[in-house]
């Protein structure tokens, strides 16, 4: 995401019930510290599993309860197949020494990869990988100065898509229908114009999101208003709608999206600043983001990260520095459950949840 100046906000089990897994959780619950050992009987909780580094992981792919991909700073990639008791360091070569910062990742299965490098022009990257992670390939490497690439997405194995923030005045979009292995920008006429300073927070990977074979939200802070745009054709059109969202602040805005389906959604966000209040960090929509409505109790304080709980229709969680939020109601009020520091957050259809943040933080949400 772009500042004003140009540093302040740039490198920012099977079958389970999602209604009995909202219920445990509902109960207080407190954050695994690194290195304790979650023992039988407690409460659902993050439980902390060994990275081996302090890199920190804005970038999260779920593809099962035990298989997951992170992506963050220093050039690092890390993989598990076996629910985080191991991580492999599968890193680019040479993505360390050219000073990458992977802010997003989206996974496919064990194998098949996609990692996006965020910043100014050539910092913005993308890389694939079809044999879990033992080699790479750059499918696109960003040639204009003016663009900044934040957040990616896949509706299916082909197709996907990422962002820019905006270049000549809109939010510029790559598409892809080989599955990562090529890029085309599409074209800036559907896209409605952005406001001042408007730009996406590269905070959580979830600044695009989709649902379903063509529908597609992207988010947006920094300007008067915070922003969310929609696409039903895989990005040829946008609409924009206003959010309630604390906004008019380089520092606010939308920072995280998550859609059930192609008309359920939940906002998170506020004010990343650690002393700055984030009143009205959430906000929900029925209709397919074509309007926003606050949240009557919104999580305590700023959130980068959601998801919606497994094979559950009203829970999700929200994840951030200060700790992480649940909510049974859709995303109409939240409750604290957590007070550990993640930036983003992922489940999978056979009930597997993972965080991952600072100081190489990984955990799988245990106890149920």
């Amino acid at each position: 995401m772009r500042a004003k100046g140009k540093t302040t906000r740039r490198l920012m089990s099977l079958g389970l019930c999602g209604a009995a897994l909202a219920a445990a959780l509902a109960a207080p619950a407190a954050h695994a510290a690194p290195g304790e050992r979650h023992r039988p009987g407690d409460r659902p909780v993050w439980t902390p599993t060994a990275t081996g580094t302090d890199a920190r992981f804005r970038g999260l792919a779920a593809v099962s309860s035990r298989t997951a991909w992170l992506a963050g700073t220093k050039g690092t990639v890390l993989r598990t197949s076996d629910g985080g008791r191991h991580w492999r360091d599968v890193s680019p070569p040479g993505a360390a020494e050219a000073g990458l910062e992977f802010r997003d990742i989206e996974a496919f299965d064990a194998r098949r990869a996609v990692a996006l490098s965020i910043g100014e022009g050539e910092a913005s990257r993308v890389l694939r990988t079809d044999d879990g992670g033992a080699t790479w390939t750059e499918s696109f490497r960003n040639g204009d100065a003016r663009a900044f690439y934040d957040c990616l997405t896949f509706f299916d194995s082909r197709h996907g898509l990422a962002m820019s923030d905006p270049v000549d005045g809109r939010f510029r979009i790559l598409s892809t229908a080989d599955g990562g292995r090529s890029w085309d920008v599409l074209p800036g006429t559907g896209m409605p114009p952005a406001q001042d300073g408007e730009a996406g927070f590269a905070a959580s990977g979830q600044c695009l999101v989709s649902s379903g074979p063509g529908d597609v939200w992207l988010a947006t802070g920094g300007a008067a208003t915070a922003r969310v745009l929609h696409s039903g054709d895989r990005g040829l059109t946008w609409t924009a709608a206003e959010t309630t969202l604390p906004a008019a602040d380089p520092a606010r805005g939308v920072f995280g999206l998550a859609f059930r389906d192609r008309t359920h959604g939940i906002a998170v966000g506020g004010d990343y600043r650690p002393d700055q209040e984030s009143p009205r960090a959430s906000a929900v929509t029925d209709d397919g983001g074509r309007s926003w409505r606050r949240s009557a109790a919104a999580p305590a304080a700023y959130r980068s990260g959601v998801a919606w709980l497994p094979h559950s229709r009203s829970s999700a969680l929200a994840v951030g520095p200060a700790g992480t939020d649940l909510t049974t109601d859709g995303g109409r009020t939240w409750r604290t459950v957590g007070a550990g520091s993640y930036d983003t957050v992922d489940c999978t259809a056979d009930g597997g949840c993972w965080a991952a943040g600072e100081q190489g933080r990984a955990a799988r949400l245990t106890g149920f």
